[in-house]
């Protein structure tokens, strides 16, 4: 593997300064990939407009044909903060715009592209805002292989395309998983359920091991919902501060009831629910529902490991 900056004439960005990432590696076959530290793109899913594609400027690599707004990661960054950056320098993609829904990675072991998919939760209209576009569009998700794509977009779209349709859902039995550790939780349910819940929404705000939802892909950003019951209720903060898909649901009576109906609901959805109690007789009401089920322990072990 060998490093090359841009020649002459091939400008990133010919109105602002480069950054340490922006070269070529070069595989000993002859090969060349942007990002001297990988490259990331996003992939903006609206569900009344398409996908957002960029029209590739001619001077780029495989210029003139159709792929998504992205490029050279920095150092050390992570490639959903690249993505949303360089969707932002591209397209001005409007950061609070989109919510990460998984990511797919190529890994080359000299070099790698991670592809964030992110749904559109405010809609915007993209615009022109630097050199390498020449048009910006909201395609059809049924049009998008009709395009001239890039080479390697062509590649990923045809397991990506399939996965839109996906969308993963975690419940959480919060009184079961408290319930598991012996802390002295019963002297304050609600503060240890409070606690619960900070640490889930900061292991769904980092991803979720794909291979732990049994999905494709690199990781998920699962949406989740905390049911909690009876004491427990006063750990309930306003929905924006709870974190990024994270809600938390409030059970009238039964908890086990509020769960099965959480459960339901999201399941007539169209979601794909993964339920997260050690209740025996909850796990059969909830599987029978169509969930699949896993333990307390397989959420703890999760949050220690991510801790």
């Amino acid at each position: 593997m060998t490093i090359e900056p841009p020649a002459p004439g091939e400008p990133r960005r010919p109105s602002g300064p480069r950054d340490p990432g922006d070269a070529w590696v070069i595989a000993p076959t002859g090969e060349r990939y942007w990002g001297r530290f990988g490259a990331a793109g996003l992939l903006a899913v609206d569900a009344e407009r398409g996908i957002l594609l960029q029209h590739r400027v001619g001077w780029s690599h495989h210029g003139g044909t159709w792929a998504l707004p992205g490029g050279a990661r920095h150092e050390h960054e992570d490639a959903g903060v690249a993505a949303l950056r360089e969707a932002r320098e591209e397209a001005a993609v409007p950061p609070d715009a989109v919510r990460q829904r998984f990511w797919s990675v190529l890994d080359l072991d000299i070099w790698s592209y991670t592809t964030v998919i992110a749904d559109v939760i405010k809609p915007f209209d993209p615009q022109i805002a630097d050199a390498e576009s020449v048009a910006l569009e909201w395609v059809p998700v049924d049009e998008v292989a009709d395009r001239p794509l890039h080479p390697a977009f062509a590649s990923a779209w045809e397991h990506l395309g399939p996965l839109l349709s996906v969308r993963p859902a975690v419940v959480i039995d919060a009184a079961n998983v408290v319930g598991s550790v012996p802390d002295g939780w019963w002297r304050d349910r609600a503060g240890a359920a409070g606690r619960l819940i900070d640490r889930v929404s900061g292991w769904q705000a980092r991803g979720v091991d794909a291979n732990a939802l049994e999905l494709p892909g690199a990781h998920w950003f699962p949406a989740v919902a905390v049911v909690l019951e009876g004491q427990a209720k006063g750990a309930a903060r306003p929905a924006d501060e709870s974190g990024a898909g994270i809600r938390v649901v409030l059970a009238p009576g039964e908890g086990d009831d509020e769960i099965v109906a959480e459960t339901q609901r999201r399941i007539g959805g169209g979601e794909q629910v993964v339920v997260v109690t050690s209740d025996r007789g909850l796990a059969d009401r909830v599987s029978d529902a169509g969930a699949r089920v896993v333990g307390a322990g397989w959420l703890l072990d999760q949050l220690d490991a991510r801790a």
